[in-house]
């Protein structure tokens, strides 16, 4: 379903796209607003809802000591790698979940308040269904890859609107641009925080399956307008839609106003998509595919060097052997790469413009749990 009210849309880009009033909820742009698609990262600004209602009702405060467990110190990158047993105070892990996206602070988070992963989980889809979400289901609380981890942009528009409103006094931790952890600087993976006028928030998110996904929200003249970006191919793309989107929004928003319509509120159309969305093979040829290459090609070359090591030592024939600074590096290289198998902050801000390709047709995203490729940003 394509609403434009009167703003003409910016761009045809991947996936679906909602800017809104985040005070009245009225609708400025949709297309596409109720197909499902994977959250990614974005999983987080409900993660993040939840601990603010820990904190209002004094379960947690900010100076409340979270450990760090050895769940958490499971989870893949994006990660903080703190030691089992750390502790971090719930100040801290909230600006290393918005900020640095760390999916094993979300862990943390999720265990100091509901004890366990899964029953935060619980608490997730039964938040998810009060606030109307009701083509969202969550299985994690970080937004690695899971199949049956869905949304839609009318949801998310949902999520975050509720956020802002809900809890107006935790709404700077979205701004922020970077945090400190020790002597480590950690910087946002939202480029518009940086550059767009007014920009106060909220949220990045990255996985094969889902694309680069973007929560934004600006705030001009006493006006905040939130823009929901899902599927594009890059971190520049979707840095970029989104800013035209509110750009467009801030210079109609008084002409709107005077025609009413459809808010975020509303029900879900009739022309929905029955499957969730995989943008897994437009991205696969630039940033999915090419890292998954290195990493394999690092491994099968410390693989053949290994061998090439045995054979020699065997047959205790003269061969020439790689030098163990060699070996490091090439096992070095696997490691970081399969650590960094998405999309990171500098890949997020890379602007060489992806070739043009039709739109993808909606099918089941599951995720390939065995790829290097499942960092959540």
């Amino acid at each position: 379903m394509l609403f434009t009210g009167l703003i003409l849309p910016p761009s045809a880009a991947a996936g679906p796209a909602l800017l809104f009033d985040a005070q009245s909820g009225r609708v400025l742009y949709a297309e596409d607003q109720d197909d499902l698609w994977h959250p990614a990262s974005l999983t987080k600004i409900m993660t993040a809802y939840l601990v603010f209602e820990a904190l209002r009702s004094g379960q947690l405060t900010l100076e409340t000591k979270a450990k760090y467990s050895e769940a958490a110190y499971a989870q893949p990158p994006s990660k903080i790698g703190l030691p089992v047993g750390a502790e971090m105070s719930i100040d801290t892990a909230i600006k290393a979940l918005i900020i640095k996206s760390a999916n094993d602070v979300a862990v943390l988070l999720a265990e100091a308040v509901s004890g366990s992963e899964a029953q935060f989980v619980d608490r997730m889809n039964e938040t998810a269904a009060r606030l109307g979400m009701t083509r969202t289901r969550f299985v994690n609380a970080s937004g690695l890859p899971a199949a049956d981890q869905v949304t839609t942009a009318r949801d998310l528009a949902r999520l975050a609107r509720a956020v802002v409103r809900d809890f107006p006094e935790y709404n700077h931790y979205w701004a922020m641009h970077d945090m400190r952890l020790g002597k480590v600087r950690m910087g946002t993976h939202n480029q518009l925080l940086k550059t767009f006028e007014g920009s106060d928030g909220m949220k990045t998110g990255f996985i094969c399956d889902s694309g680069f996904n973007l929560v934004a929200s600006a705030t001009r003249e006493g006006v905040r307008l939130m823009a929901v970006v899902l599927g594009e191919r890059t971190g520049a793309e979707r840095t970029l839609r989104a800013q035209s989107l509110l750009e467009h929004g801030f210079n109609t928003h008084a002409w709107a106003a005077l025609f009413g319509g459809p808010t975020v509120d509303g029900p879900a159309t009739s022309e929905e998509a029955k499957d969730v969305v995989s943008v897994r093979n437009l991205l696969r040829s630039s940033e999915c595919g090419s890292r998954v290459r290195r990493v394999i090609e690092a491994k099968q070359k410390a693989k053949q060097q290994r061998a090439k090591t045995a054979a020699a030592a065997k047959t205790a024939e003269p061969v020439e052997a790689a030098s163990p600074a060699e070996g490091s590096v090439a096992g070095k290289d696997g490691s970081a790469d399969s650590k960094t198998g998405t999309a990171d902050s500098t890949a997020a801000g890379r602007t060489a413009k992806a070739p043009a390709r039709p739109k993808p047709s909606p099918k089941q995203g599951a995720a390939a749990a065995t790829s290097p490729a499942t960092k959540s940003q």
